[in-house]
């Protein structure tokens, strides 16, 4: 199974690891126990990857990202450089929160894509094709196609499958008549 992905020798691998066809996970990486990776995946350099965690396919994570216990990135997810996760909303060292139970659930969508820098609170979704600016701090949900950026984090406007800016006509039908912007969410006109 080996040579149908690539493992830098400085990575550590743990026990009871997924990881899927043509995937690379390059140096000083770290996958712990009991988490999976998909097909097509590419872990950066000093990525640390949780317990249980899963990864779905075609994901990208950048260098220096820890992926907690906790969090879910589906498909075609990019994770840029130095972003950050969490998963304990009050942690305190005197007082440890260890084991799955503690940990506030974090999902991010489909296709969905974090600037570098940025920060992602434990306990929110992020929604398909998302893009979450660099150095933006997520504390809420963040709805499907919203362009997000500041501290805290503000939909300051929508984004198409590619990412490019979409702009919307009085009806909510956005120029390139593929999008539409009904009660501030953006829904892909079939």
């Amino acid at each position: 199974m080996k040579d149908k992905y690539y493992i830098h020798k400085s990575c550590y691998i743990d026990e009871n690891v997924n990881i899927g066809e043509n995937s690379k996970i390059w140096h000083f990486s770290h996958v712990q126990s009991n988490s999976s990776i998909g097909n097509n995946c590419s872990i950066g350099q000093n990525v640390n990857i949780g317990n249980n965690v899963k990864i779905g396919n075609n994901v990208k994570i950048q260098n220096n990202v820890s992926v907690y216990e906790g969090v879910e990135l589906e498909d075609y997810v990019f994770c840029g450089p130095s972003m950050v996760f969490t998963n304990i909303k009050t942690p305190r060292s005197e007082f440890p929160q260890r084991g799955s139970h503690f940990y506030s659930k974090t999902l991010v969508k489909k296709s969905a894509s974090i600037g570098a820098n940025a920060t992602i609170v434990c306990g929110v979704i992020i929604g398909q094709y998302a893009l979450i600016g660099s150095g933006s701090v997520v504390t809420k949900d963040i709805p499907d196609f919203a362009l997000v950026v500041g501290n805290p984090g503000k939909v300051i406007g929508w984004v198409d499958k590619k990412g490019n800016r979409l702009k919307f006509s009085d009806s909510g039908i956005s120029f390139c008549k593929s999008y539409s912007l009904k009660n501030n969410k953006v829904e892909l006109i079939r």
